[in-house]
């Protein structure tokens, strides 16, 4: 039986009027509607987790071909996670278009929701984000065209690929580094006596690739081999707890190697570990042909659970690993495990679920760099702002949204957009042009692109006490020429620099600078503040205190940057 619907959903329309009245569809759209049959279906009569990784690919390839005008293929996914399950008779509506375009790959946002025909309802089921790269032709190597957003939404998937993309290319040696940090502090492995052995939930299977099963270059289709995969690690999975499990989430994997019809695909699969109410499954695909040695395909990691009748999920029996290779998958699948944790909450919740200061430490410091600056890109992407003051060339803007009390200040410069974003890098130097900043000092460079600060600033009350923050800067250079730097800041929070007694804690949710370069070595910097009521640091909520205070403070800000224009060396080396 499939999840009832949570929320209604309207049903989505393709056609946008633009501000200039303009009728605007998004030409690298696609479309798939499927009625799930059943042969589609599991034995529980839910559409089957492979059949939907499928369709999803398919959708997705052939938007990317639209888009690039020849044959592409799956290089990589990014983490899915199933909301729900899909009954028989019910409707599957997929959405693919391109969110940005590279030099030979491009990045295709896929949507998938359900609907009910009876009660013309629909409910969002997942979202996913796949990377195709565009094939050789016979005059060499493709050169993308660019995609041109042209809604809010686009503008801001189309920013946010970038950021995605960056942690796509660093993912794998990240995860393989927190690994290894994470496995010293994991505990040995406990002999439960009604553990189930490992080696039992151990499948292989053999697949021939077939025609029917490759696309018009003859390469396996990617879904169709993470449909193989998912049967393999269904069963393993049902192999542990004796019950149909539900495939709840799929963390990032890259395709290592092309396969192609006539191939053999040998798939293996394991659970890794067992969790009170989930369990890690290990999956391996690998191909030959004749007799050449094995290739590998890809590696991918599922989480499954298996669901009582009021869809809850149950407690699982513990699992006994193999000597050897099978305690390191199990405790491997406990990192792996904290790393998801981590990666789900503070990247696929809602900005505004996010707490003020998220607790830093190298295992999520990857998704919280990233957290930072897509939530600048967002804030930044609004449509809304209303211009509330303007003087000696600096404009106030405001925006008053759920709750947050939004700022943007924008000012020209006569200084090059490469010297701007160095001299305003640092935070250290932000005392030379903000009399806010009383204090700063560097707590951790945690990265080339991400330092910790603490900062110090003015009471915000007459008598009342000085505050400090503990900021996370990220720092990003343009990843096309029509993109800006980006410094983005927000709090975070560090065991070794408690809330003393002496200072009040403020927080930041969301501020930094965009900074765009114009013609004529000329600058437009936009700096952003995002805050909840009563957590605004160190500025009044005041409307004209506040227009007075920016104006001085950027009034500063304009005058240092044309002073030390031309005085770089003096920056951190950490800076340049």
């Amino acid at each position: 039986m499939a999840n009832e619907p949570r929320d209604p959903m309207p049903l989505e329309e393709p056609m946008f009027i633009l501000g200039n009245g303009e009728m605007y569809r998004n030409q690298t759209e696609v479309k798939m509607s499927q009625i799930v049959l059943p042969c589609h279906a599991n034995y529980c009569g839910e559409l089957s987790a492979g059949q939907l990784l499928k369709w999803m690919d398919s959708t997705a390839c052939l938007s990317a071909e639209r888009h690039a005008g020849c044959s592409c293929i799956t290089a990589s996914v990014d983490d899915i996670h199933f909301e729900t399950t899909i009954g028989v008779g019910q409707v599957v509506n997929i959405t693919a278009k391109v969110n940005r375009a590279f030099t030979s790959s491009m990045e295709v946002g896929i949507s998938v929701s359900c609907e009910d025909l009876f009660s013309d309802r629909q409910w969002k089921v997942c979202h996913a984000f796949a990377t195709f790269v565009a094939r050789r032709t016979e005059a060499g190597k493709v050169q993308l065209k660019q995609v041109i957003p042209r809604t809010q939404a686009e503008q801001m998937e189309y920013s946010l690929a970038a950021e995605r993309r960056r942690m796509r290319l660093i993912h794998a040696e990240i995860i393989n580094d927190l690994l290894s940090k994470t496995l010293k502090r994991v505990s040995e492995c406990l002999d439960y006596q009604d553990a189930v052995p490992a080696e039992r939930t151990r499948v292989e299977s053999v697949e021939l690739v077939l025609p029917p099963h490759a696309n018009h270059q003859v390469s396996t289709f990617g879904g169709q081999i993470m449909a193989w995969m998912e049967n393999v690690a269904t069963i393993s999975a049902s192999r542990l707890c004796n019950a149909h499990p539900t495939l709840r989430s799929i963390d990032m994997f890259h395709f290592r190697g092309p396969s192609h019809i006539g191939d053999r695909l040998v798939l293996k699969a394991i659970v890794n570990n067992a969790f009170k109410k989930s369990m890690e499954v290990g999956v391996c695909a690998e191909a030959y042909q004749g007799g050449e040695p094995l290739r590998h395909i890809n590696t991918a990691f599922m989480t499954f659970e298996v669901l009582d009748n009021d869809r809850k999920p149950c407690t699982l029996p513990r699992i006994r690993p193999e000597p050897v290779d099978g305690k390191r998958r199990f405790q491997e699948a406990i990192a792996r495990k904290k790393i998801r944790l981590d990666r789900k909450y503070i990247i696929s919740c809602k900005q505004s679920e996010v707490p003020l200061s998220v607790p830093w430490d190298p295992s999520n410091q990857m998704y919280l760099s990233y957290n930072n600056v897509s939530a600048l890109k967002m804030l930044a992407a609004r449509s809304n702002w209303v211009l509330t003051s303007e003087k000696n060339k600096v404009s106030l803007y405001t925006l008053e949204e759920n709750q947050m009390l939004c700022f943007k200040v924008e000012t020209h410069v006569a200084v090059a957009a490469e010297q701007v974003f160095l001299l305003l890098s640092d935070l250290r130097r932000r005392k030379a042009w903000d009399h806010h900043y009383k204090e700063c000092e560097v707590i951790t460079d945690s990265h080339e692109d991400d330092t910790i600060y603490r900062v110090v600033t003015p009471s915000v009350t007459k008598g009342g006490k000085v505050q400090d923050f503990i900021l996370l800067a990220s720092r990003r250079r343009p990843c096309d020429s029509g993109d800006p730097y980006l410094i983005a800041l927000r709090s975070v929070t560090l065991p070794a620099y408690p809330p003393t007694e002496d200072y009040n804690r403020g927080e930041v949710l969301c501020a930094g600078f965009s900074i765009w370069e114009e013609e004529n070595s000329f600058t437009k910097i936009s700096y952003y503040n995002q805050a909840t009521p009563g957590v605004l640091p160190y500025i009044s909520t005041d409307i004209a205190g506040l227009s007075s205070s920016f104006y001085c403070t950027f009034a500063s800000c304009s005058a240092f940057l044309e002073e030390n224009k031309d005085n770089l060396a003096s920056l951190p080396t950490s800076t340049l």
